[in-house]
Order: structure tokens, then sequence, then C-alpha cells
């Protein structure tokens, strides 16, 4: 039994080095199978949130080599069920960079599924997703509209949180272009 886990865990690293290979080479930081969003740089969150066609790319490259179905150069190519499983995970993921660069901000003080790396919750996207989309970020006390956001339903502060993405957007853009 351990030697049917050592060898899933040895195909998960190969996988994760491919769908990596491109992050190394235009980021110029380290990532492996236990990288969590939390050890990526302000510059490479930054540019990933953006969700630009480049960043996108790097996105579907690690998401499309962790499933098995080859390079994100090949996305427009899978069948409609394949792609559609793609941006699920792309998606998801770009919700949690969203959530890492409003914690840097100081805006969040946690956010479901940090505690995880990017390859694990690609590779068990289906058991995790469920759960973390069911939680929401929690603001921040020192938010100016901490307040507010206390006073809203959990329907009504997940709405208020994503209402926030685009100016944090911007200020990690700024903020990642200061340092």
């Amino acid at each position: 039994m351990s030697q049917v886990i050592e060898l899933e865990k040895a195909k998960l690293n190969v996988a994760a080095k491919r769908g990596y290979r491109n992050w190394t080479s235009a980021f110029k930081e380290k990532f492996g199978v236990d990288t969590k969003l939390s050890d990526i740089s302000v510059e490479t969150l930054a540019h990933l949130a953006q969700a630009q066609e480049k960043s996108t790319f790097y996105l579907y490259d690690l998401i499309m080599s962790l499933d098995g179905l080859g390079s994100g150069f090949d996305f427009q190519e899978l069948p409609g069920d394949k792609k559609m499983a793609v941006i699920d995970r792309y998606l998801f993921i770009l919700d949690r960079i969203r959530f890492e660069c409003m914690k840097r901000l100081g805006w969040l003080d946690s956010y479901p599924g940090e505690d995880l790396s990017l390859v694990e919750m690609i590779a068990r996207f289906e058991e995790v997703a469920p759960a973390l989309h069911a939680r929401i970020p929690m603001l921040s006390k020192d938010h100016p509209a901490y307040e507010r956001y206390c006073s809203l339903s959990s329907f009504d502060q997940e709405t208020f949180i994503r209402k926030l993405i685009p100016k944090a957007l911007g200020e990690i853009q700024d903020y990642s272009t200061t340092l």
C-alpha cells in the first residue's frame, strides 16, 4: 500500500514540475508540489490575479499538467467537458490568488484554502472546492468597512468581499511595482 502512495506522490511531483516549467522561467521563482500562495512573491501574485491572457495561460498550464490534459497551449483543443473542468479549477484558483492579494494588502485576516498548496487545490479539487466555496474570507478588523461587513448576512458578506476585488487588483499592482 505504501508503494502505491509513493508512486502517486512521484507522479504528482512529475506533473507539478511539468506544470510549473513556464512559471519558473517567467517569474524567476522556485515552485513545487508544496508551494502555497503565501510562498509566492507579490509581483507574481499581482500578475496572476489580473487574469490577462498570459496569466491565464500559466494557470491553465498548471491545471492541465496536473490533470494529465497536456499543456496550457492545448486548451482550445480540449473537448467541452474537459475545457469546463479546467475553467472551474481556474476560477477557483483565481479566487484564492485574489484573496491572497487582499490578505497581503491587510484587507483580509484569512481566506478558505490558504493552508493548501496550489497543487493540492487542483489535484483534490472535487473534494476541497465545495467546502472552501461554502466559507467566506474574513475581512480584517483594521479594514475601514469592517463594521458594515459584520452587519451583513453571510451571502452579503461574500458579495461585499467580491466587490473589493477590482480595487484590490489596482492596489496590489501598484504595491508590487513599488517594492
